[in-house]
């Protein structure tokens, strides 16, 4: 079994970082970029953690179980607010959403 390294933390939550960068760019779907907003914020727990592993204290454990509390929160505020638009658009397509025009 290969070690677990600091470095190959960090490059796995750099690469996690990239995808959910690029697809909240690339993507039109809102649940889709949703999605990679939350990938984005997984990878950066990721690495708080490997340096609090690394650093050998517990100080990322402990962010990370306030940063997953305020995800959980912000993930039921997201969705039921795709949903409305949904509801009152017939579609999450990003350039059909035009909320402020009406």
């Amino acid at each position: 079994m290969i070690p677990l390294t600091l470095p190959a933390c960090i490059t796995l939550a750099a690469v996690l970082f990239a995808i959910g960068f690029f697809g909240v760019l690339v993507r039109r779907n809102t649940l889709v970029i949703y999605m990679c907003l939350e990938l984005m914020l997984v990878a950066c727990t990721l690495a708080l953690v490997a340096f609090s592993r690394f650093n050998g204290t517990a100080d990322g454990g402990v962010f990370v179980f306030f940063i997953l509390t305020v995800a959980a929160a912000e993930v039921a505020v997201g969705l039921a607010i795709i949903v409305a638009l949904f509801r009152r658009r017939q579609t999450v397509e990003v350039g059909e959403l035009n909320a402020l025009k009406d």
